[in-house]
């Protein structure tokens, strides 16, 4: 009971004050040097995304970068994405077999020679100097994964997925200044090209890139004056099928990755990793055990029953959903706390899930 309790208090609350205490003292800063400018390929995979394939290239193609090259790498498109994205001149167009989005960013890699590549979602809208930004760290010889800042933009006002972002986005900071992040998001990133690992479809560039990089001697750093904007998912019920997916990808690279050997990590690196990822993805198993072993002692212990009142008040907070904001943030930690588990039970049932759907509201 006390050490499901200890653990879940750590990964949400102990680590991220430790990390902020640690980075305080010791600042990684990469090298940057914004006038150097490598070739770069912006790749865009896409999978029905004819409602915002035409604004993405259009910002792609004002971004402030000379010589870019755009590619939109299709994953099975069904749509009118392919005849949109044919309209633009210079705008290179792979058409691939349903694979899923890993599969399409592979596609894209082998296709082109530049030495950097970048990656943005088909409804992510970047900062004119968002790619010199995000480039800018590449000229370490130490860094081979930049991740830029996403900033959600929530317009129901029912969705706090921005708020939890923003402090995701801090820890990420922290650990950015530790040396490596633990994970980056698929929003706005680059890789050196000589970095890049072809993935399993099955995983996800957001967590299988920078702990396999970190392994080999390169750092995945945070770069937050790159910025990109997305619109929220309208709803919290709207991030379960998203998160769901997800998860069971991240629970994929945990147990059959390699993420969690400690023999191939820099021992505070992988200490991260067990304490942002493994329990942070943990928390829904973590929360179950807390309430069977509460169950179990609820007769002899009041400590026991004391944690019980307090899960259920949270979870009729959480039904409720209110008052607000209480209420909003109780219910989006129960979905996504959930949603762990049923990450994990999906990926032990049928896999990691390779394919995607584009959320509701979001494009």
């Amino acid at each position: 009971m006390w050490g499901s309790l200890a653990l879940i208090a750590w990964t949400h609350a102990g680590y991220p004050l430790v990390a902020a205490a640690a980075a305080s003292r010791r600042r990684y800063e990469p090298r940057r040097d914004e006038d150097r400018l490598p070739s770069v390929a912006l790749i865009v995979a896409a999978h029905d995304e004819e409602r915002v394939i035409r604004a993405r290239l259009e910002n792609a193609l004002a971004l402030d970068y000379p010589g870019l090259e755009v590619i939109v790498s299709l994953d099975g498109s069904t749509d009118g994405t392919r005849a949109i994205a044919d309209e633009f001149p210079g705008v290179r167009v792979l058409a691939n077999e349903r694979g899923g989005k890993v599969a399409a960013q592979n596609a894209a890699a082998r296709a082109t020679g530049a030495e950097v590549l970048a990656f943005s979602d088909a409804n992510s809208m970047w900062a004119p100097d968002a790619l010199r930004r995000l480039v800018a760290p590449l000229a370490d010889p130490e860094v081979g994964y930049v991740c830029g800042r996403l900033r959600l933009v929530d317009t129901s006002g029912e969705n706090v997925e921005g708020h939890y972002w923003r402090y995701e986005l801090w820890l990420r900071e922290q650990e950015s200044h530790l040396g490596s992040i633990t994970a980056g998001n698929g929003a706005i990133y680059a890789v050196r090209r000589s970095a890049y690992v072809d993935l399993p479809a099955t995983s996800s560039h957001d967590i299988g890139l920078p702990f396999r990089l970190r392994r080999i001697g390169l750092r995945a750093v945070y770069e937050p004056a790159a910025v990109a904007v997305e619109p929220a998912a309208p709803t919290t019920a709207d991030e379960w099928a998203r998160k769901v997916r997800m998860l069971s990808r991240s629970w994929g690279d945990l147990l059959t990755g390699g993420m969690l050997d400690p023999r191939r990590q820099p021992p505070a690196y992988f200490a991260a990793l067990v304490s942002h990822r493994l329990l942070r993805y943990a928390s829904g198993p973590l929360h179950v055990a807390l309430l069977a072993s509460c169950l179990a002692r609820a007769r002899s212990s009041e400590s026991a029953r004391a944690l019980l009142v307090g899960h259920g008040a949270w979870l009729a907070l959480a039904l409720a959903g209110s008052p607000a904001p209480l209420g909003a943030f109780a219910r989006y930690y129960a979905v996504v706390t959930a949603a762990t588990v049923a990450g994990l039970a999906r990926m032990l049932r049928d896999g990691p899930q390779a394919t995607w759907t584009p959320v509701e509201g979001t494009r």
